[in-house]
């Protein structure tokens, strides 16, 4: 993999991730951009005692553009896009239209590919490994900046995710707190770690995915299971099978086989509705270890958290969407229609090969 920094006209930063090290990237950014304003604040819920990000700049984001004039692809010509270049492998920059900057964080967008038709799961392997690459460099980048607390690298796909955005594309966001979620998890680590007097709470969660009828796929070094509990109506969970607290801990065997699984995992995604249905909406979050102080979980630390990919769609069945209201919404208790065993026989139904 080769890297290379640049800047924007209105000075954020670009990165380029080539697969030959013999790439030259040396086009300028011929915008006449000022210098990119934010109003992101971070307000914390003195009742919920999470954080609320306010940031009102973003109403002014570009929405749903036609292709011909899609920012995320390469630049040709006079037509002019965030990448200055006329090709590309994987590019990262700094969003114009950040939810979290400067003291409060800092948000990147993430292109894998210039094929502005194309998805993920349409990657080669290669593609996918260097996709794997940015996001383990932009980890160990941001977790070095001293207002970030947490790293989180993610994908939204899909009209019915929200996304405004065609083109494959994802986000890393770092946080200047431990998110909610994470919090969550690591007090419940902490309290198992307790009562059984040192035992690691992902480690048991795996053990018994590993001996249950969820899995859905599993290889050497990775394992994709539906959880026993799980709140979307398909939903993945996909864990190395060696404990690592986050992206940078993954040997090179693990990072060799990842796309193989990742790749197969979400070209089943695809496949779960049928023939003919459109492309399947999904999220897919990447959990890692905050790289913050951890004082306040008793008696864990950062290697006690097992780095994992949620993948999960809103789609509960063809043409119907799974909405969070009242119980959802309102009291956080989620009801799954779809029941997770039912789930994972589906998705390994849907094997590509």
């Amino acid at each position: 993999m080769k890297k290379t920094s640049t800047r924007l006209a209105d000075g954020r930063e670009l990165i380029y991730y080539d697969l030959r090290d013999d790439a030259v990237r040396d086009a300028v950014d011929r915008r006449p951009l000022e210098r990119t304003v934010t109003t992101s604040e971070v307000r914390r819920d003195p009742l919920l005692g999470d954080s609320v990000a306010i940031a009102s700049h973003r109403q002014g984001r570009t929405y749903h553009p036609p292709a011909d004039e899609c920012p995320l692809c390469p630049s040709q010509g006079e037509r002019l896009s965030e990448i200055p270049d006329s090709t590309y492998d994987v590019v990262v920059f700094e969003n114009r239209f950040p939810s979290l900057a400067g003291d409060s964080g800092r948000c990147e967008v993430v292109c894998f590919t210039s094929d502005h038709n194309a998805s993920f799961a349409d990657l080669t392997e290669e593609q996918a490994r260097l996709v794997l690459d940015a996001w383990t460099d932009r980890t160990s980048e941001l977790s070095h900046l001293p207002s970030v607390d947490q790293i989180f690298c993610f994908e939204n796909r899909g009209a019915e995710i929200g996304v405004t955005l065609g083109h494959p594309h994802g986000q890393v966001y770092a946080y200047p707190f431990t998110t909610p979620r994470t919090a969550l998890m690591l007090r419940q680590v902490a309290a198992h770690k307790d009562a059984t007097g040192g035992e690691n709470l992902f480690d048991a969660v795996l053990e018994r995915e590993l001996a249950d009828e969820r899995v859905v796929l599993e290889g050497e070094h990775w394992v994709a299971f539906v959880p026993y509990a799980a709140h979307w109506p398909y939903e993945v969970h996909l864990y190395p099978k060696r404990r690592v607290p986050d992206l940078l801990g993954l040997d090179e065997a693990a990072r060799t086989e990842f796309p193989q699984v990742y790749l197969e995992l979400l070209k089943r995604f695809d496949r779960i509705f049928g023939e003919g249905e459109p492309p399947t909406p999904y999220i897919a979050a990447w959990h890692q270890a905050p790289f913050g102080q951890l004082e306040e979980f008793d008696g864990v630390n950062r290697d006690d958290f097992a780095l994992h990919l949620e993948l999960f769609t809103i789609r509960r069945t063809s043409g119907k969407l799974k909405f969070l209201a009242g119980s959802e919404s309102g009291m956080s208790v989620f009801i799954n229609d779809v029941p997770p065993e039912r789930a994972a026989e589906r998705l390994r139904e849907v094997a590509s090969s």
